[in-house]
């Protein structure tokens, strides 16, 4: 299993558009992803689930990958939220 923790900086934070973005990108990776905020963890596959979490600006997630090209997955991942929020 792969951790990477990341304070969101996007002045919205993770709202629909980069949202909808990020689970598409976790959808195609073939590993488990979560997302864990504040004790509660979501399947970043789902966009209900990463929507729930409410996460604003400043706000620090963990972001984990289990499972087959999990070090792949986590690169690819992190270099979308280092980008996009």
């Amino acid at each position: 299993m792969k951790e990477f923790k990341y304070t969101i900086t996007d002045p919205e934070g993770i709202h629909a558009r980069p949202a909808g973005l990020f689970v598409k990108a976790a959808a195609a990776v073939p590993c488990k992803v979560t997302i864990e905020k504040e004790g509660k963890e979501v399947d970043a596959k789902r966009i209900l689930g990463v929507m729930s979490l409410g996460v604003k600006q400043g706000e620090e997630i963990t972001l984990k990958t289990d499972g087959d090209g999990e070090d792949d997955a986590m690169e690819t991942l992190k270099k979308f939220l280092q980008e996009n929020l």
